[in-house]
């Protein structure tokens, strides 16, 4: 552990920004996760809206810095593709 007071805070914020990334990293996983889930179902309502969904949280998660906005528009691309395909 650091024992200069702007290292310590530093530590601090890092632990913040860290659980955050891991927050929004994981939601965003598990939204693609229920996209790829409702392709299989069928259910066409469900799939248009986990679709929804997804693409939101792709946005959201580049905008908060935690995937690069090439990674979200090509995971978006890839979801509208599946999407086209079904």
């Amino acid at each position: 552990m650091a024992n200069i007071k702007s290292a310590i805070k530093r530590v601090k914020v890092t632990e913040k920004q860290n659980l955050r990334n891991r927050i929004v990293t994981s939601q965003y996983k598990t939204a693609v996760k229920k996209f790829d889930k409702a392709l299989e179902s069928g259910d066409e309502a469900l799939v248009n809206e986990t679709y929804t969904n997804a693409v939101s949280m792709a946005d959201k998660a580049a905008a908060k810095g935690v995937i690069h906005k090439n990674v979200a528009d090509r995971k978006k691309a890839q979801l509208a593709k599946k999407l086209a395909a079904k």
